[in-house]
């Protein structure tokens, strides 16, 4: 962790002990913080303006209660704050990677790279390593021959030059990428997992998000509404990331311009296919250039683009979603990846 100790006066209460305080006050005495006092908590904490000793309560008790919309959507608010990201970027779709791969392949990585390659530009955003025998994106582009970017200028490059790029948080967020590392010190998650999904670095006009535990997917969608984006989609996605399982019906939770809405997406398939014996990532290249047949890939692929391009309004009914995300990945080009 790059805390810093800071010294303090015994006597003067440190300006964080506040937001410590709301919360650990004992079962009648704690609330949640406001969305105004969450953005300062924030605020201060990508600054460097607390001691390692009240970063690690806070989030604690954060853990235990767990995050109110307001709270996560001021979390974000005041990240971007601190971070002053360049607002000239262009980009159709963000999409969060946080979660990591444990028995499935990364798929919706070919699904991001399939909308890339139809001129819908994506802008992927995660964080590797904090949990054991995980599969994580940057891993896996590498399997593609692909790299990330390593700042925010590489990745407004990559955007222009093939509308996709990954960027890992530690190179625009070092702070929250060290709290999220924390995990195994702490044991435990923290409100930093959720906020990220949400972060939005360059305001694309739409986002989509996968998380693992339902019971954040409205807690997400509302955040996302508080914090005015205007189209987010919310999926309880494979493993936690934003991919379709084409086993289940999935539920998406949307915000489009400050209207809440909840669309049940059917199965694919009638029996479920059990998980992969390994993680090889180099059969993402194989799948994509069709030297692979695996028909859980590819409808997990056509899955998720058909729930994004619904989501960007290229079509209105889930049917158009599907036809269109078929026809993609029907003239995908199957050389890319064997160069």
């Amino acid at each position: 962790m790059t805390v810093r100790h800071h010294a303090h006066s015994p006597t003067l209460e440190h300006p964080f002990a506040e937001f410590v305080r709301i919360l650990g006050k004992g079962k009648k005495g704690s609330r949640p913080l406001t969305q105004d006092e969450a953005r300062t908590a924030m605020h201060m904490i990508v600054q460097d303006d607390v001691l390692p000793v009240q970063l690690g309560a806070f989030l604690m008790l954060m853990r235990v209660k767990e995050e109110t919309p307001e709270e996560l959507a001021g979390f974000v608010q005041g990240v971007k704050l601190a971070l002053n990201l360049p607002s000239y970027v262009s980009v159709d779709l963000d999409w969060s990677s946080y979660a990591g791969k444990r028995r499935h392949l990364p798929w919706f990585l070919l699904a991001a790279l399939l909308l890339a390659e139809n001129k819908i530009t994506v802008f992927m955003h995660g964080s590797s390593g904090h949990s054991p025998n995980r599969l994580y994106t940057e891993t896996a582009l590498e399997a593609l021959g692909l790299r990330p970017a390593m700042c925010l200028t590489e990745a407004q490059q990559q955007l222009n030059d093939s509308h996709f790029s990954y960027l890992p948080l530690q190179q625009f967020c070092p702070v929250l990428h060290d709290i999220i590392q924390l995990r195994a010190v702490l044991g435990l998650r923290s409100p930093v997992h959720s906020l990220v999904r949400l972060l939005n670095p360059f305001n694309a006009p739409c986002s989509i998000q996968g998380i693992f535990h339902p019971g954040y997917r409205p807690i997400h969608q509302q955040a996302a509404c508080l914090l005015q984006q205007p189209h987010t989609a919310v999926l309880k996605g494979e493993g936690g990331e934003t991919e379709r399982n084409p086993d289940v019906e999935c539920l998406v939770q949307s915000v489009h311009e400050g209207v809440l809405s909840d669309e049940l997406w059917p199965a694919l398939f009638r029996l479920r296919h059990s998980k992969d014996e390994q993680l090889d990532p180099s059969r993402l290249a194989q799948v994509w250039s069709g030297e692979c047949t695996d028909d859980f890939a590819v409808a997990s692929v056509i899955g998720t683009v058909a729930i994004a391009l619904k989501l960007l309004k290229r079509v209105s009914t889930q049917q158009q979603a599907h036809a269109l995300a078929q026809q993609y990945w029907a003239q995908r080009n199957t050389q890319k990846f064997l160069e």
